[in-house]
């Protein structure tokens, strides 16, 4: 996946889209990346395929 838009702007659009997600839910210190999305992926009930696909849709605005 290219990635064109960056984290602050991958969060916003995240945050406008899922009203009750929080800045705390895109915290991750370095080598927890994967804990972040699982979090993600559990609190917006998505598959973590489902959460990737939404993240490469993210790209395409």
């Amino acid at each position: 996946m290219n990635i064109l838009r960056s984290w602050r702007e991958q969060k916003a659009m995240l945050r406008q889209r899922f009203a009750h997600l929080t800045e705390e839910d895109f915290e991750f210190k370095n080598g927890e990346k994967e804990t972040m999305l699982n979090k993600l992926s559990a609190k917006l009930n998505k598959t973590r395929l489902e959460l990737d696909l939404l993240f490469a849709e993210l790209q395409q605005y």
